[in-house]
């Protein structure tokens, strides 16, 4: 028998911050955050970071799209999920948060070449990057461009290649349905169009601002 929420052993607030403080952050990874608070972003959160880095090793990750850098917290934990020889490419159109996540990775151990660091808008850049040849793409967007995304997510990842969304839940609103609001509305159906895809395998995680994970068939 399945608990429900709110009943002993059902999902709670207290179980959501135990899950978020079950793996620690590092140096490195404060400093990320604490830099991403100082410049106004929103850093992915540590339970969050937990998942993209055990999504990236279950895959054995060699090849990576991050869509939205920030100051490098979601990049650090992808990379340390990957495999020695991956690659992260990352994008984003703030050029100086792209310097300190320079820094950040350099501070984590990474060489140069473990990076691929893009300036732009992700749907100038991504048109330019090789159908099939990634293994995850990851999207820590503004809602209005998740569709847009997914569709370039679809080209971009080889079968067996897995899509993760930040921000599912839309704040919390995504199970209200009286959050008519254009970024809940953009989110609801963005995650029912995958879930309804002959193209994906999906899941929602609750951890952070909640992850949907999809496997491409």
């Amino acid at each position: 028998m399945v608990a429900s929420p709110g009943s002993p052993g059902g999902p709670s607030t207290q179980a959501g911050q135990f899950a978020e403080s079950y793996v620690t952050e590092d140096l490195v990874l404060r400093t990320a955050r604490g830099l991403a608070q100082e410049v106004g972003v929103e850093a992915v959160t540590p339970g969050a970071g937990a998942a993209l880095r055990l999504l990236a090793a279950a895959g054995s990750a060699r090849a990576v799209v991050e869509i939205g850098t920030g100051t490098g917290v979601s990049g650090v934990w992808l990379l340390r999920g990957m495999r020695a020889d991956g690659v992260l490419t990352t994008i984003d159109v703030e050029v100086e948060h792209q310097r300190i996540a320079r820094r950040i990775f350099t501070g984590a151990g990474f060489p140069p070449g473990r990076t691929r660091i893009i300036a732009g808008r992700a749907l100038d850049v991504l048109p330019r990057l090789a159908d099939g040849a990634y293994d995850l793409v990851f999207v820590d967007a503004e809602a209005m461009g998740f569709s847009a995304c997914v569709d370039a997510a679809l080209r971009l990842l080889r079968p067996g290649g897995v899509l993760v969304l930040n921000g599912a839940f839309a704040d919390g609103r995504i199970g209200d349905p009286s959050a008519r609001d254009v970024e809940t509305v953009t989110v609801r159906e963005t995650i029912k169009a995958i879930r309804e895809s002959e193209h994906w395998i999906p899941a929602l995680l609750p951890v952070g601002h909640g992850l949907l994970a999809a496997v491409h068939c």
